[in-house]
């Protein structure tokens, strides 16, 4: 009896740690970067941003069609969303979005939205690091 309770504890401890792996944290550098560019999430999962330095934040320009873009975060604030629509969504940081500071979150392994991502035009250095990323997807 005491070793089957030793079992069901053990478990119970490992499925704890399976649900906690399941948000993801992305950080918002010091070096104008997103620390994940392409995060791959199931449906319902979240993503917490947590700025590193200050003067960043996230802003969904594209997502797919069934889907309510969430609002732009707050500079230098963390933000957390659940996605519950599949596809793909753009993102960037809206100061350094001309810098590079871009990012994808593919929910539910669904990357049917992203002809229409690549038909965004980027200024500056976001151009072509989206470019790069889409390349990466496939």
């Amino acid at each position: 009896m005491i070793f089957r309770l030793f079992i069901i504890k053990i478990a119970l401890l490992f499925t704890s740690s399976l649900v906690l792996a399941e948000d993801l944290t992305i950080e918002m550098t010091p070096n104008r970067s997103f620390s994940i560019e392409i995060a791959r999430i199931d449906v319902g999962q979240t993503i917490e941003w947590l700025p590193t330095a200050k003067g960043h934040n996230v802003e969904f320009r594209l997502g797919p069609d069934a889907a309510k873009l969430p609002k732009k975060s707050s500079f230098s604030k963390p933000i957390s969303i659940k996605f519950d629509t599949p596809g793909t969504y753009f993102y960037w940081c809206t100061p350094h979005k001309n810098s590079g500071m871009i990012g994808l979150v593919v929910v539910g392994d669904d990357t049917s939205n992203i002809d229409k991502i690549a038909e965004l035009e980027l200024a500056g250095m976001s151009s072509s690091k989206l470019t790069k990323l889409l390349t990466e997807l496939n």
